[in-house]
């Protein structure tokens, strides 16, 4: 799996957040300003671009933004060490959603975070594993994370659901001091917004055989970037740095979009950072 933002992307999204003009960017570049806008627009530059004189100019680590642009990806994850949790993506004109099933292994009992595009595949995972869905956590009501929500609730109508909208009925609005109990697992939440206001962290834990805890993100953070901060990227960044990476090294991070990778790794790669 590639990375959901390329170096084009990384750099717009950067740019924008700093409030740095393309102008001023593709000088930093050694680029045309049309050279930069292609960049960000396509991924694809035919000139060297000056990495080390561009990235503290769009705040971004040289080091880290270097690695990004030679191919870095997060290694391959092996969900086997936590036996009951699952991926599943959907795809729709080209935008692929991650959504997360987890449940304990020996009442069933599950919970779903985020639904993706398309609930047929998720179903058809409850039902090859026998899962009896209790819980959905949404990330943030976008509407690539919520979309098959109506036709899982048809099949699941005393399903509960978790959310930080403030438009939600109370009964479903989360809590800072909320532990939700899935046979032996533990769900928690922490409040991530800057990308949407109501976006928010779920943090899985009391894995068997000690695995490390699961951090399901949302939009929040991405392998080697973050999301598009339409709020703001300041508490965006602060967000992301009190409430995920100050978990455990070991944690797995399970991002809305693209591959799933850990605190070390973000912390070790991540050019926002």
């Amino acid at each position: 799996m590639t990375l959901i933002d390329p170096l084009g992307d990384i750099i717009w999204k950067a740019r924008q957040a700093a409030g740095v003009s393309l102008d001023a960017a593709a000088r930093a570049a050694d680029l045309s300003p049309a050279l930069l806008e292609q960049l960000e627009r396509t991924g694809q530059c035919d000139s060297l671009i000056n990495i080390p004189k561009l990235a503290p100019v769009i705040g971004l680590h040289a080091e880290k933004l270097a690695r990004i642009a030679t191919g870095w990806l997060p290694a391959p994850r092996d969900l086997t060490l936590w036996r009951e949790l699952r991926v599943i993506s959907t795809s729709r004109e080209g935008l692929a959603v991650n959504s997360f099933l987890a449940w304990d292994e020996v009442s069933r009992e599950g919970a779903l975070f985020d639904t993706g595009w398309d609930a047929a595949p998720i179903l058809e995972l409850i039902d090859r594993e026998s899962v009896i869905l209790r819980h959905l956590f949404l990330t943030h009501t976008h509407d690539d994370h919520m979309a098959a929500m109506g036709t899982l609730r048809e099949r699941f109508p005393q399903l509960r659901i978790h959310t930080n909208s403030k438009t939600a009925p109370p009964q479903h609005r989360n809590r800072a001091n909320d532990c939700i109990s899935l046979g032996s697992l533990r769900i928690t939440n922490r409040d991530t917004p800057g990308h949407a206001d109501d976006a928010v962290t779920y943090l899985i834990g009391n894995w068997p055989e000690d695995a490390p805890h699961v951090a399901v993100v949302g939009d929040t953070l991405f392998a080697g970037s973050i999301a598009t901060p339409h709020q703001s990227a300041d508490v965006l960044k602060q967000k992301i740095r009190d409430q995920i990476l100050s978990l455990p090294a070991d944690t797995l991070v399970c991002p809305g979009h693209g591959p799933l990778t850990t605190v070390t790794e973000e912390r070790s790669h991540n050019p926002f950072f």
